[in-house]
């Protein structure tokens, strides 16, 4: 065949294959964007708006859902990332990298002549049984003073010393129970504040002050009332006010309203928390009876005040209820405080359920939400590993997954076994970018360790990147959760069938308003 016939074959090739290069393509520069940040030694990442507005980090999620992204397949790799980020709260670039690499290798098979379908198969059966090992290969934590989990949080934690004892501190004042359960994270109980010191409390942050100085700043051993509603007289039309029996009426709720807000102060509540607004009325009786009013507050604050006080919510119509009744919806709480300084109220030691509050200092205001993304990020890896267990990190594990595939591909018939190729090459990746972010020869590095675990049989060998030597990833303190893991290669096998599966790529027309029969 002369130059000329392969030229013309690429060429036909590339056109057939035009969306798949294309999606391919986008994929490899999303993951670009963040391979670097991988590692120990990963570099930081600065994002640009058009307003000038800079924020430096190293979280890959972050830096995925505010990078400015246009192409399809780049929004479905940030939505794989989305979802890694909201499943287990950690492992976002480890599945960006892997699914890239995934689909880099796949595209390369197909342009050999490799069916779509047969990579795909393959893909399917290398990543289930990669999975079913990573599974076993999990060590369950033993309860929340396992030394692991503070090593967990430290590698999740960039090793912020301060950090992980700050998570690991937390956990053990949540509970194992409350850790397992699938609607708490941990994460969420992180705030950064510049100028704050670090400190872990049983408690919760509210992020409003109170509402005038004249209200106490601290009560001790507070009655808590949780308002989702505003703290308001029931409301009348307007049409209703210009009647003579609708202003009386109006005046008849207003002095039932004062009755009712009279009988909180004598219900000894110390705490009060709404929703929304709060009448002038209720706000100077309140003030008067030494009580703290906090309005506007967040309805992810309110329900977690009220789950840690042992308050039920209740809306302004319940406030009716006779005085033994509504004593059942109040909450207590050993010290309500109000910080001045970082312009918070603090409900601590609440009669409820058990609620850590993490709170990371940060020296300027550069550093708040890098301080604060790191702390989520080994948050959520404590509870991933309290729920599932941990495994070697360091890339250790998926090295010696790609080895195991080497075995499993050899049972493949036909060319479904090239399809393997695509799960092994994604599973070298995480330790050969962790490596050459450390200023290694990552290919070097791989045959050194898959050498060593071959000759050892241990799984938990991989690369220390201050000398570049082969070393004991357990032994080192480098895990990682195992959810984390597992989900991060399942995340990246979803999306690198869904891409390699694309054949053309079509532009819908507009839907016109009305429907589309045009009415």
């Amino acid at each position: 065949m002369t130059l000329k016939q392969q030229a013309a074959q690429r060429s036909e090739v590339n056109e057939r294959l035009g969306a798949l290069m294309n999606n391919a393509a986008a994929v490899r520069a999303i993951a670009a964007a963040i391979e670097g940040t991988l590692g120990p030694k990963g570099l930081d990442t600065m994002l640009v708006d058009r307003f000038g507005d800079v924020v430096i980090t190293n979280d890959g999620v972050t830096i995925l859902t505010r990078m400015e992204a246009n192409h399809p397949a780049a929004r479905m790799l940030i939505n794989i990332a989305k979802a890694q980020e909201e499943e287990v709260g950690d492992g976002t670039t480890t599945a960006t990298v892997m699914a890239g690499q995934m689909v880099a290798t796949g595209v390369e098979l197909v342009t050999r002549g490799v069916p779509v379908a047969r990579v795909i198969e393959g893909m399917r059966v290398g990543l289930k049984h990669a999975l079913a090992l990573m599974r076993e290969a999990a060590v369950p934590v033993n309860g929340l003073d396992d030394p692991r989990l503070r090593q967990v949080a430290l590698v999740a934690g960039r090793e912020h010393e301060d950090i992980a004892d700050l998570v690991v501190q937390a956990a053990g004042l949540v509970g194992e129970e409350k850790l397992r359960d699938p609607t708490f994270k941990l994460a969420d109980t992180v705030v950064a504040e510049e100028g704050a010191e670090n400190q872990v409390f049983l408690g919760v942050i509210v992020n409003k002050e109170r509402m005038n100085r004249q209200m106490p700043r601290e009560v001790a051993d507070a009655a808590v009332l949780v308002i989702d509603d505003a703290l308001e007289p029931e409301e009348i039309e307007e049409e209703a006010l210009r009647t003579e029996a609708g202003f009386a009426r109006y005046l008849e709720l207003r002095e039932a309203f004062k009755a009712n807000v009279q009988k909180l102060c004598e219900l000894g509540v110390g705490l009060v928390l709404v929703d929304r607004g709060v009448d002038d009325i209720a706000e100077e009786i309140l003030t008067e009876a030494g009580v703290i009013v906090v309005q506007r507050v967040l309805g992810k604050e309110l329900r977690r005040a009220a789950e840690h006080t042992g308050a039920r919510m209740i809306k302004r119509t319940g406030l009716k209820k006779p005085a033994g009744e509504l004593k059942k919806y109040l909450g207590r709480a050993g010290l309500v405080y109000n910080d001045e300084k970082l312009e918070q109220v603090w409900v601590k030691n609440g009669a409820g359920r058990p609620m850590a509050t993490i709170l990371v200092g940060a020296a300027t205001e550069e550093v708040v939400g890098e301080r604060e993304r790191i702390a989520r990020d080994a948050a959520a890896a404590v509870q991933a590993a309290v729920r599932g267990g941990t495994v070697p990190g360091g890339g250790a594990l998926e090295l010696w997954l790609a080895r195991e595939l080497q075995k499993v591909k050899d049972t493949v018939r036909g060319m479904a076994a090239y399809g393997v190729d695509c799960v092994i090459e994604a599973l070298k990746r995480p330790l050969g970018q962790i490596v050459a972010n450390a200023g290694f020869n990552s290919l070097e590095k791989i045959g050194d360790v898959m050498a060593a675990q071959a000759a050892t049989g241990k799984k938990t060998l991989g690369v220390d990147c201050d000398t570049g030597q082969v070393a004991d990833m357990v032994e080192a303190g480098v895990l990682d959760p195992a959810p984390v893991k597992i989900h991060a290669l399942r995340a990246a096998g979803e999306i690198a069938e869904a891409i390699l599966r694309i054949d053309t790529i079509i532009k819908k027309r507009e839907e016109q308003e009305g429907g589309a029969r045009g009415e």
